[in-house]
């Protein structure tokens, strides 16, 4: 089941993301962690980012906090593993506003920052390396099928860990829950459109405690 899984994510995160363009590497985040608080009209989700880990993907998803771009963006697709409605993943970001979107970045495989696609860990979507720009992911329980994986064929790169839920994965547990709409998105993406978006009011960095 998780070769089938696997295809069916990266193809339904291949069709979301970033539009294609050469990828750019943004100014390198600071080394010492970072914490980010999204708040949601279901409530706050705050993410620490280990920012010696994934210093390219990091820095990316600081510059779309600190322009304040996530404001008004949203949770939109709630992707259940099927048969256990409990696991999957809830993505973000500014599908519906591509105007906001920067530059895409280039791609930091697990195998090289060591992080891993765990229960609460953040991780950028994306079509081909290079190609990620706004959208991510949260993790609901262990998914790491997603992690790069040098045997498997294709596209084998997987997707970009930067950062874990440290407070509200209540809140993520509770978006993935919610209903969704059985016709709207892509083909690939049926079944796990949010009938109503969840609102990124706003991403502000914030203290470490």
């Amino acid at each position: 089941m998780i070769p089938t899984l696997r295809r069916s994510f990266l193809a339904a995160a291949f069709a979301i993301a970033a539009f294609p363009a050469l990828a750019q590497t943004p100014a390198q985040a600071p080394a010492a962690p970072v914490r980010v608080a999204l708040e949601t009209s279901e409530g706050r989700i705050v993410i620490e980012l280990p920012t010696d880990k994934a210093p390219v993907t990091t820095a990316n998803f600081l510059r779309y906090v600190d322009q304040k771009r996530y404001d008004g963006a949203s949770f939109y697709r709630a992707s259940q593993v099927p048969g256990a409605p409990t696991l999957g993943m809830v993505q973000g970001g500014l599908n519906s506003d591509p105007a906001k979107k920067l530059p895409p970045i280039a791609h930091e495989s697990t195998q090289k920052t060591g992080l891993t696609h765990k229960d609460g860990a953040i991780s950028l979507a994306r079509r081909t390396q290079g190609t990620a720009t706004s959208e991510f992911f949260i993790c609901v329980g262990d998914q790491t099928y997603l992690d790069a994986d040098p045997k498997a064929a294709g596209d084998n790169a997987g997707f970009a860990v930067f950062g874990q839920v440290v407070e509200g994965m209540d809140v993520v547990r509770r978006i993935l829950g919610l209903p969704t709409s059985q016709t709207a998105g892509s083909p690939e993406m049926k079944g796990e459109m949010l009938l109503k978006p969840v609102a990124i009011k706003t991403a502000r960095r914030v203290p470490a405690q």
